[in-house]
């Protein structure tokens, strides 16, 4: 972090007498530097506490003019940096009054600033100011050291910021733990209002604070886990996510798996790639939506369609859900009836050619187009050619078998709900 030691303060392997150390200064078996109290050790710790306050001066003004982000920062957050500063620099007077001992009060450092710096500041930034302070005290170490003990102040200065350094880190993986597990909750909440269909103005807040950007689509994967997820898996399952799609969202539900993305990509792919993070058995893979209200009908569409999937045997993994209307019609899905309804029986009630009543004597006659004929008094193909048309309007082929049972099925709910009179 600090780069190369310089040769004037690396030990030398002859041992610290040939180094030049005075007698009185020895190391302890586990390498701390042991300082008996002799006059030049107290003449530096009272340079170093009359001159803390020049050294906090030169610290900020060097952190002014060498780190960008740094003048980039609200008024408030630079004011909570300069005390970060100050307080790493008393520390390290305090800490040199007796070295013996370990560094004490380091995470104490960073106490004096509130939580919410770790979000304004990265872990990388701490360091460039760690940096910056044992810079400004390696330049002005020959004025603050007594006469001869220079050596002994610049490796208690390079010790010193290994130790907060270290202490850095330990505060920022804390801070990471702590956000990781109130994120973890709240996202939790939100996929559970988002399956509740409790898509508010709160809910939109509670979106964005997890990163979710609202630009692009929306689409909704469900499946299940196939065994319970420990927490390694389970971060790593959300760190796929968010590699595979723009905006993600992770709801584990026992052993339901519910996964939301959303972004400018194609969607599909991305889901397809998350794949091999389902368990055995079915995937379903909702509409793709424009936003949170979209994405809530997506869930509830996959819901329903993982719950009525076990009717189609020879479904495909993955699924959409729209692929499932008619198991989901049997799973009392009202979602799957208004889909029906709105994509193939209004429309062929509204058509000309005789459409609906064709389809009608098609799928009653068994399929046959002949027998249709027959019923309607036409040519077969007559009815060819109207179905064919059937297909055009609807975006299903009565001649298909599997579409063809989904075209009755819409005939069916069609009949119950617009019943004459």
């Amino acid at each position: 972090m600090l780069g190369p030691m310089p040769d004037s303060v690396r030990p030398s392997a002859a041992g610290d007498v040939e180094a030049g150390v005075s007698p009185a200064r020895n190391r302890t078996r586990a390498g701390r530097i042991a300082t008996a109290p002799d006059a030049s050790n107290g003449e530096t710790l009272r340079r170093l506490r009359d001159g803390s306050g020049v050294l906090a001066a030169a610290a900020m003004r060097r952190l002014d003019e060498d780190l960008d982000w740094y003048r980039a920062l609200p008024a408030d957050d630079r004011s909570w940096v300069g005390l970060v500063a100050q307080a790493g620099i008393t520390a390290f007077v305090t800490w040199f009054a007796d070295p013996s001992k370990p560094p004490h009060g380091v995470g104490e450092i960073f106490a004096t600033a509130p939580p919410e710096l770790t979000r304004s500041i990265s872990l990388q930034h701490t360091l460039q100011l760690v940096r910056v302070v044992v810079d400004v005290v390696e330049a002005h170490a020959e004025k603050l050291a007594a006469p001869g003990a220079e050596r002994d102040l610049l490796e208690a200065v390079l010790r010193y910021s290994r130790e907060v350094a270290f202490s850095a880190a330990e505060v920022y993986a804390r801070a990471a733990e702590i956000r990781g597990a109130w994120d973890a909750r709240l996202e939790a909440l939100v996929v559970d209002a988002l399956l509740r269909g409790d898509v508010d103005d709160s809910l939109r807040s509670r979106v964005a604070a997890l990163g979710w950007s609202g630009r692009g689509h929306t689409m909704v994967v469900v499946g299940t886990t196939g065994e319970p997820l420990d927490d390694v898996r389970t971060s790593e399952l959300r760190r796929a996510t968010r590699r595979a799609a723009d905006d993600a969202l992770v709801g584990i539900q026992g052993e339901r798996l519910v996964i939301f993305l959303g972004g400018t990509g194609d969607l599909r792919a991305a889901a397809e790639s998350l794949l091999p993070r389902f368990g055995p058995g079915p995937v379903i893979f909702g509409p793709i939506g424009d936003d949170l209200a979209d994405a809530a009908r997506s869930a509830r569409s996959a819901l329903a369609g993982l719950v009525a999937v076990p009717a189609w045997p020879q479904a495909p993994r993955p699924v959409a859900a729209n692929d499932l209307l008619p198991e989901r019609v049997l799973v009392g899905d009202p979602a799957a009836r208004v889909v029906l309804i709105e994509q193939a029986y209004l429309p062929l009630l509204a058509s000309t050619g005789s459409l609906l009543e064709t389809l009608g004597a098609y799928v009653g006659a068994g399929r046959s187009l002949e027998a249709a004929a027959r019923t309607l008094y036409v040519h077969p193909n007559t009815v060819r050619y109207r179905l064919r048309r059937v297909a055009e309007v609807t975006g299903w082929d009565p001649l298909d078998p599997r579409e063809a049972f989904v075209l009755q099925t819409a005939l069916a709910v069609g009949r119950l709900d617009h019943r004459p009179g």
